[in-house]
C-alpha cells in the first residue's frame, strides 16, 4: 500500500471512535493527521517523549512495553490492525510512560490533538465515543491484571489460544477455570487455528511468563494431543476439550 494514495478520511470513517463523524468532519480531521511506515524492531515512541496524537494501527503489529532498571522488558499489550492507543495520555499534556516499538514492517496513522480538540468542540459526542473507547481499553488492562493475579501459568496459555473464538474473546481465560465450583464454558467442538503473530518471547511476556515455561506448557499441551504446533501455527482439534483441560 503506498501511503502517497491513502485515502485518510475513507479509513478514518471505518474505525469506531470515528464512524459517526460526517464528510466535512473526517476531512477536517484528516488534514491533522500523519502516515507513517516503521520498518520491523524501530521505534514508535520512547519513555518521556512528548505525547500529542494518538495512534492507529493501519497494518503491522506494534508492542507497548516497559523497561525494568535491569533491562528487563516487559509487553503490556500487541496493537494489531485497526487498533488505537495513546488516546488517554494524548489529553494528559504528560510526556509517554511507555514504549512502543514495531514488531513488523507497520503502517501507523497519528491523529493529531488538537484536531481531536478541535472536533469534540464542534460536537461534544465525539468526547463521548473517545471515553468508551478509552473505558474498553481500561477494562482489558484491568482483565489482564485480574488474570495474572487469579489464574495459572497454564489458564493464561490457554485462555490466549482461545481468545479469538466467536462470542468467547473477552473473556477466553475465563472458560478454563475449573476450581471449587466452577465449571468451564461450553465450547463447540470445531477445529481452531491460531497463527502466533509476534514471537513466543513477546507473547510470554505478554501473559507474564517466562519464555521457557510459556514453550513447556505448549509442549504439554501438544503431549497430551490437545494442540498440534506447526512453527508459529497451532492446531486445536477440539476447542471445547482445551477448554475443560483439568488445571494445576
Amino acid at each position: 500500500m503506498e501511503a502517497r494514495h491513502f485515502d485518510i478520511p475513507r479509513y478514518l470513517a471505518v474505525l469506531p471512535l470515528f464512524q459517526e463523524m460526517t464528510p466535512p468532519e473526517l476531512q477536517r480531521l484528516a488534514e491533522g493527521c500523519r502516515l507513517r511506515r516503521f520498518a520491523r524492531g524501530e521505534d514508535v515512541f520512547r519513555l518521556g517523549e512528548p505525547c500529542d496524537e494518538l495512534h492507529v494501527t493501519v497494518m503491522g503489529q506494534v508492542k507497548l512495553f516497559a523497561l525494568s532498571p535491569a533491562g528487563q522488558e516487559k509487553v503490556i499489550e500487541l496493537i494489531g490492525p485497526g487498533n488505537s492507543f495513546a488516546e488517554a495520555l494524548m489529553f494528559t499534556g504528560k510526556p509517554y510512560i511507555i514504549n512502543a516499538q514495531a514488531l513488523n514492517d507497520t503502517l501507523l496513522l497519528s491523529v493529531g490533538k488538537a484536531a481531536v480538540l478541535r472536533e469534540i468542540e464542534n460536537d461534544p459526542r465525539f468526547a463521548l465515543r473517545m471515553l468508551a473507547g478509552i473505558s474498553r481499553r481500561l477494562h482489558g488492562l484491568v482483565h489482564d491484571v485480574q488474570a495474572y493475579a487469579l489464574h495459572s501459568g497454564m489458564q493464561r496459555v490457554i485462555g490466549y489460544l482461545l481468545r479469538d473464538l466467536p462470542d468467547h474473546a473477552d473473556d477466553a481465560a475465563g472458560m478454563t477455570l475449573a476450581d471449587a465450583g466452577g465449571t468451564p464454558m461450553p465450547l463447540p467442538p470445531r477445529e481452531h487455528r491460531v497463527s502466533l503473530p509476534v514471537s513466543k518471547a513477546t507473547i510470554a511476556s505478554r501473559l507474564s511468563l517466562t519464555p521457557e515455561y510459556f514453550s513447556r506448557v505448549l509442549h504439554e499441551l501438544a503431549a497430551q494431543g490437545l494442540i498440534t504446533i506447526d512453527k508459529r501455527d497451532i492446531l486445536i482439534p477440539d476447542p471445547a476439550r482445551l477448554a475443560g483441560h483439568p488445571l494445576q
